[in-house]
């Protein structure tokens, strides 16, 4: 794949509006193993909260969702797939952020974790902000540089 649409594709994935408009795929493979994807959020969804019984079903799909997100970033950013399978990962990137995003929109389990989360994302949106501000993206590797 060329460097110029591996950017591309990274830039797609990182963008902060991603998921709006995405769909939660309707199964994914996670670990080697085919998941129901869209049917889990969808019946956890239909809660108003997450039953005490279901909470670790729900952190760990969520920790392998995380990490099932985090190697198909790492098979695009070392560009030794083809452009086309490039595509098919960051479309399956964005599908992990959107599930991730209807199971962490839950009513929390306890408020101080929901108030770590929201400073999590509010620091990555301003590490965003200051990247693309100050122009300190490394040209090779499309990584921060402070």
């Amino acid at each position: 794949m060329k460097e110029y649409r591996r950017k591309q594709l990274l830039e797609r994935v990182n963008r902060e509006a991603a998921t709006i408009g995405a769909s939660i795929p309707e199964t994914i493979e996670v670990q080697g193993e085919p998941i129901d994807l869209r049917e889990f959020v969808f019946e956890i969804k239909r809660r108003d909260a997450v039953p005490p019984g279901e909470r670790e079903r729900v952190e760990r799909a969520k920790r392998n969702l995380r990490r099932e997100r985090i190697e198909r970033l790492d098979r695009i950013e070392a560009g030794e797939v083809s452009y086309e399978t490039g595509v098919e990962l960051a479309d399956a990137i964005i599908g992990i952020d959107r599930a991730l995003d209807a199971l962490e929109s839950l009513d929390p389990a306890d408020v101080e974790a929901e108030a770590r989360r929201q400073d999590a994302v509010d620091t990555k949106r301003w590490m965003n902000f200051l990247k693309q501000a100050l122009g300190r993206e490394d040209a090779s590797s499309g990584r921060t540089r402070f």
